[in-house]
């Protein structure tokens, strides 16, 4: 109840929960003290979040079918305890003894061609059959597949809303397979609605629990691109598959591994890595904004994009059905795809697929090469 009432207080975020609890011993310490902090820091009339306030949580969460996990709880995840911003509460759902195999995130792109997906497929599959807990945000993209590949063995979903908040929507079946098998995790309260700023928290949670975070798929300015960021400070190994050099949607993968993070193309790739020593794991570095000078990083320094651009909120997201023309060229790049591969992905039949294909090829978006593979046109 206090460790509930001290992080939901008004401006007390996890790198101030533990401040607080290094400086004062305990959680009810800090509690008394915080009006008087607050005074001092010019602000008036400051009250700590009221026990009902937690208390109404607590139910909300007991209503959900989820558990309260606080820090100092020993069924907190290690990993996740480890890190110096992690979580004071979380709210879990599912299977809690998937937090006992080896963690690894695959994360990517929510506009995924058609190879990252399988790609993701594949490698997921690896993973867990191996008995890895694969671990993932729960998106659209890269992370749906992911999450779906390792259902049968157990999954872990990290969300950016509340524990009965499913985002997207369409993944709401999926949320409930997952705490079949896996679990669904977050630090945010029932009933709370994602918005931009939960995700790049939700991330570091995702790469707090792995032991690696592998991206597939991440553009230059990307979501994926803050967890391996959150990877790098917390000591986790990153991992990325590479793509061809002129799909953006590989160009944060390709400029990751360029500068260090180690190439994945399987996932005995990614046990071979975990099993070996340790690896240095340079520190990752921002590009320079206009408000600083640039400064020139070391040779063995991870360099990625500015990570300025926040994953889209919900509201962003909701739009008009999308066109089958848009939806072929999304699934495809620069490199060849099969396509009944690609019909497949879609989930439709050839005879629907047909007339699209012919109208993208005669408006040169597309073209079509040998074997029956096709290509978007550059």
């Amino acid at each position: 109840m206090a460790t509930l009432r001290l992080i939901r207080s008004r401006r007390v975020g996890p790198a101030t929960f533990h401040r607080l609890l290094a400086e004062h011993g305990s959680v009810e310490s800090a509690l008394e003290v915080l009006p008087e902090l607050a005074r001092a820091a010019g602000i008036g009339d400051y009250t700590p979040c009221p026990p009902s306030v937690a208390l109404s949580e607590i139910e909300a969460g007991r209503r959900a079918g989820a558990r309260l996990l606080c820090w100092d709880d020993p069924d907190y995840p290690p990993h996740l305890r480890d890190i110096p911003d992690a979580p004071p509460a979380l709210w879990v759902r599912g299977d809690m003894a998937i937090f006992d195999r080896l963690p690894v995130a695959v994360i990517g792109s929510r506009n995924a061609s058609s190879l990252g997906l399988r790609m993701a497929r594949g490698l997921a599959t690896g993973l867990a059959e191996a008995g890895a807990a694969v671990i993932a945000g729960l998106a659209r993209g890269i992370d749906t597949v992911a999450h779906e590949a390792a259902l049968r063995s157990g999954t872990i979903a990290v969300m950016a809303g509340g524990i009965d908040q499913i985002y997207p929507a369409e993944n709401t079946a999926l949320a409930e397979a997952i705490c079949e098998t896996g679990l669904l995790v977050t630090e945010q309260p029932p009933g709370t609605e994602p918005v931009a700023r939960h995700f790049p928290a939700r991330n570091r949670i995702i790469s707090g629990l792995s032991r690696a975070v592998v991206v597939i798929e991440a553009a230059h300015r990307s979501g994926s691109l803050i967890t391996a960021k959150a990877a790098l400070d917390q000591g986790r190994e990153v991992m990325a598959v590479p793509g061809h050099p002129m799909d953006a949607r590989a160009a944060g993968c390709n400029a990751l591994i360029r500068d260090g993070a180690l190439l994945v193309r399987n996932a005995q790739d990614v046990f071979d890595a975990l099993a070996a020593e340790p690896r240095p794991i340079p520190a990752m570095v921002l590009e320079p904004t206009a408000l600083a000078p640039p400064s020139r990083p070391s040779p063995r320094q991870i360099t990625a994009a500015a990570i300025a651009d926040p994953p889209p909120t919900p509201q962003a997201d909701k739009g008009g059905p999308v066109s089958l023309e848009a939806r072929i060229l999304a699934l495809l790049g620069p490199s060849p795809t099969e396509e009944n591969l690609l019909i497949r992905d879609l989930g439709m039949p050839a005879a629907s697929f047909a007339p699209a294909i012919l109208s993208l090829e005669l408006a040169g978006q597309v073209q079509r090469l040998a074997g029956g593979r096709i290509v978007r046109a550059v």
